[in-house]
């Protein structure tokens, strides 16, 4: 996971106080219930449960409380857990944490019942310089808990087990966990590994530790795939990967291909290239798309259309379930085939058109009112040769999909409000400072920010000068905006603004 620097927050509540004046307050807490039927072949279906999430994030932080401030990552995640949930610290237990140089540290607990953790109540806790900022928990209910003493012998289990996912047990030794379950029951279980190499499965199975009968199993051969390059890098030069379930629940709680299925089609974003039909089908089952980019060979040539299509699908759905975790919901005009009854219109999937043959060496979004879909189109850039591919080359079309979030959240989702000189150089300026944000934010400080480099074949990319916070790298002003007419110069200033501390002076 990648933490975000400061900047898109200013951006994203800067677009919405130019709709609205003030931000619509949204609840401290969301709750997502998470549980459905997995069929695994052969008759055999399984119910996958977790509980419902609780998670609260508490803006600057708040003080670790001194009775166990400047104890390490484990005492510091114990001690939280309980006091917020006022449970005895033999209820919890330690999983695992991590600490990053920037001050930032992360916990990971169980709940616990008799010594036996729970697999699926757990709790994490995010901390920035000794503050807690974020909370979140699944832990639950125990009045209606298992006997903490197994009654069924793991060795009889086993075999039952293995017929029925059609594997055998893999030489990881059993453990005991409860399982939270639907109904509100908490149950005691064996849980072991059950592979089969020939059909590439790989299960762990909860079977009930009194009864014996198969509770649930996590499968840990992921259902989609991706590879492509990741939305935090910038072009293919720094790499493309297989990224394994990259959706997030929260925004997508039917995953991302819940229309077909097995192509570059779903509820948030149709990728294609010519016809709307003209997808890309997953490479092997279980929504595999693994494609090789070959840059030796123009964007149509060898895997390349296929690879093109695969990261426009990836880059516009994790840029959709990302902006929802900000407050772009359906409820405020975002694009989605199917809204769920949580308000707006639906019907409007983000249709991405990649290698575009109506022009050359640029990218737009059409973005029409909430309920009709925005059009993204994406060219090729003939400045090489080969060419390369517009869509690779991630900022240009995060830039894009901006304007659909802009044009969105200004005017109440008509996408009538901007239409003059300076209010389409904020759109612009907008669609460069969330580029930069989603691009480099594993990068804590950034100085200087270029845009479309690659594509470009040169180092000062798309504008006229970098962004910086160096007055001499950069020396815009707004003052500088009344001699201009150009939209995305215009742009460029208000990109500028958004690099400095907004405390800070205007020059």
């Amino acid at each position: 996971m990648v933490f975000f620097n400061g900047l898109f927050p200013s951006v994203f509540l800067a677009i919405l106080y130019a709709s609205n004046g003030n931000v619509a307050a949204r609840p401290p807490v969301a709750k997502y219930p998470t549980h459905h039927v997995r069929d695994l072949g052969n008759g055999v279906k399984v119910p996958i449960f977790h509980p419902q999430a609780n998670y609260t994030t508490f803006g600057e932080g708040i003080e670790v409380p001194l009775s166990f401030a400047g104890a390490g990552i484990e005492d510091n995640t114990l001690s939280f857990v309980s006091s917020q949930l006022g449970l005895d610290f033999a209820k919890v237990s330690y999983k695992s944490g991590y600490i990053r140089v920037n001050g930032e540290s992360f916990g990971y607990a169980k709940q616990v019942h008799e010594g036996v953790p729970i697999a699926n109540a757990v709790a994490n806790v995010a901390f920035k310089d000794n503050k807690v900022v974020a909370f979140g928990h699944s832990f639950v209910d125990t009045s209606k808990i298992a006997d903490s003493k197994p009654s069924v012998d793991v060795s009889t289990v086993i075999p039952k087990v293995e017929s029925a996912l059609q594997g055998k047990k893999n030489d990881i030794q059993p453990t005991l966990e409860y399982l939270a379950q639907q109904d509100g029951a908490v149950a005691l279980a064996h849980v072991f590994q059950v592979q089969n190499e020939e059909a590439g499965t790989w299960y762990e199975a909860f079977a009930d530790a009194h009864s014996g009968e198969l509770l649930s199993v996590t499968d840990f051969v992921a259902e989609a795939s991706y590879r492509v390059l990741p939305i935090y890098k910038q072009d293919p030069m720094e790499g493309l990967e297989l990224l394994l379930d990259p959706s997030l629940p929260s925004a997508s709680p039917n995953g991302w291909h819940a229309t077909n299925g097995d192509d570059t089609s779903g509820n948030n974003v149709v990728a294609y290239k010519g016809a709307e039909t003209n997808t890309t089908k997953q490479s092997s089952n279980g929504l595999i798309f693994d494609y090789t980019y070959d840059p030796s060979v123009g964007p149509s040539e060898g895997a390349n259309a296929d690879v093109s299509r695969t990261n426009a699908f990836y880059l516009t759905n994790a840029y959709h379930d990302t902006l929802y975790q900000y407050g772009f919901t359906e409820s405020a005009f975002n694009f989605q085939n199917d809204n769920s009854g949580k308000g707006g219109v639906g019907g409007d999937p983000v249709l991405i058109s990649v290698q575009d043959a109506s022009g050359f060496n640029n990218a737009d979004f059409g973005t029409p009112p909430d309920g009709q879909s925005g059009r993204c189109r994406m060219f090729i850039f003939t400045k090489t040769n080969p060419n390369r591919d517009g869509v690779l080359q991630n900022d240009i079309p995060i830039h894009e999909m901006t304007h659909g979030l802009s044009n969105r959240l200004t005017g109440g989702g008509t996408a009538r409000c901007l239409q003059n000189l300076e209010s389409r150089g904020l759109g612009e300026g907008w669609s460069d400072a969330v580029a930069e944000w989603f691009v480099r934010s594993d990068t804590p400080d950034i100085t200087d920010f270029v845009i479309g480099a690659w594509v470009l074949n040169d180092p000062r990319g798309g504008r006229s000068r970098p962004y910086s916070t160096s007055m001499t790298t950069n020396p815009y002003k707004y003052s500088d905006i009344a001699g201009m007419s150009d939209t995305h110069t215009i742009g460029e200033v208000n990109e500028s603004f958004a690099k400095y501390d907004l405390t800070d002076s205007i020059p």
